[in-house]
């Protein structure tokens, strides 16, 4: 290995191959917030609008809202499980809550989800994304099965776990003309039959887009019909403007089948919990089975009192609702403040804004140099540039996380810089 290919910084323009097949590149090239780093770096901030002229940090989706009181006493209540190395399974504890909030949120019938095969604890959804697109992979290999469908924009972690896995990802445009989520079912058929997983995110991240039953039903029967998993991320299903978000296993309950089917959930958006690392997913034994061998060798189980606390987690839905009420109050103000500026409307789910700001990239660097405002071109969501472009690139994601005392003078002052 040279020392230039050890270096910290990898070429800017290392992810933009256009090619066919795997994206053979540094994987720091495309990832979003080492880009954004390297876009600011030696740019000194502005004085934000906030009293003491601080930057405020609105690029990453991370909750400000302090974790329930009932996490650390339920933490509490376990102190000798941290000697042993966690059951990759976790405890049935765990994985009865898990289910328990899944029947009552989706409505789904007793019996359709069995705690035992189809359901396994993973650190987050992140990790989970990750380890399924390996095991997917891998599964598909004897059937030719390399590709794996990507929302443009989207998650940085499907793009990662297809470049470690050696696959060939696909990205599939998301504009307002599609509704913000992706068209599988536009794709060449040979495409699809080469597919060995599918990524969809609602409430979709960056947009807050929300895929409605028969949607879900429609990509379900087309994964069936071309032999590859969906998988639906639905970390933010908790976190909605107004009509809770149909799911994805709510759609499979009415075919009676979990067949090519993954749910990932998380608590750390509902529960205000990112730290704590837990989550679960849910479907297809096959494909759970198989993530969970994956984790055996490269992961790790969830510590047993954090899943304890989770469990308590999955049961309350009391400090839920406050948490929902807090990012629609959010949600209020930036419609009051900016209308239908940049082409925003309020979206179905999630807590960012996706604004069209002309060019992203330029508009994050003046709200960093004008006002210590950190935001994420959208175009950094995009791993290369499709045929048509970069659907990102006019865009910018800004996170509402933080109060009103914070968010309010925030927006003004972004409003201020952009026009």
């Amino acid at each position: 290995m040279t020392e230039a290919s050890r270096s910290s910084t990898p070429p800017a323009n290392a992810a933009v191959a256009g090619d066919e097949g795997p994206l053979r590149v540094d994987p720091r090239s495309f990832h979003p917030f080492l880009r954004l780093a390297r876009l600011l770096e030696g740019v000194e901030p502005g004085r934000s609008p906030l009293p003491d002229g601080k930057p405020i940090n609105l690029s990453i989706g991370d909750p400000q809202l302090a974790a329930p009181p009932l996490v650390a006493k339920a933490i509490a209540q376990f102190p000798g499980d941290w000697s042993r190395y966690p059951p990759f399974r976790g405890p049935e504890s765990y994985r009865k809550a898990a289910v328990g909030w899944l029947n009552r949120r989706y409505g789904l019938p007793a019996g359709f989800i069995e705690e035992g095969r189809h359901l396994l604890p993973i650190p987050g959804s992140r990790e989970g994304l990750f380890f399924a697109t390996l095991a997917a992979i891998n599964l598909g290999a004897a059937e030719g099965r390399t590709k794996v469908l990507i929302p443009a924009p989207g998650y940085h972690v499907y793009v990662g776990g297809a470049v470690a896995a050696g696959a060939e990802p696909v990205f599939v445009p998301v504009s307002r003309e599609t509704g913000f989520l992706p068209d599988f079912s536009a794709l060449d058929p040979d495409i699809l039959d080469r597919t060995a997983i599918a990524f969809l995110c609602s409430p979709s991240n960056p947009e807050g887009a929300v895929a409605d039953k028969a949607q879900w039903s429609r990509m379900i029967a087309l994964a069936r019909q071309h032999g590859f998993t969906l998988a639906a991320d639905e970390c933010y299903t908790d976190v909605y403007t107004d009509t809770p978000p149909a799911g994805v296993l709510e759609a499979a309950a009415d075919s009676g089948s979990l067949d090519r089917v993954l749910s990932f959930q998380s608590l750390s958006k509902r529960s205000s919990a990112a730290g704590l690392r837990c989550g679960f997913v849910a479907g297809e034994q096959g494909m759970v089975d198989a993530i969970d061998a994956f984790f055996r060798y490269g992961g790790a189980g969830v510590p047993v009192p954090i899943l304890e606390a989770g469990a308590a987690l999955w049961d309350d839905e009391a400090h839920v609702a406050e948490t929902r009420g807090f990012y629609q109050n959010l949600f209020t103000l930036a419609e009051r403040k900016l209308g239908n500026r940049f082409g925003w409307t309020k979206p179905a789910g999630g807590f960012f804004l996706w604004l069209e700001v002309g060019d992203g990239e330029a508009a994050a660097k003046r709200l960093w140099q004008e006002a210590g405002i950190r935001t994420l071109p959208g175009g950094y969501l995009c791993a290369r540039p499709l045929p048509d472009g970069n659907p990102g690139e006019r865009f910018i994601r800004v996170a509402l996380v933080y109060g009103p005392e914070v968010t309010e003078p925030a927006l003004d002052r972004l409003i201020e810089v952009l026009g």
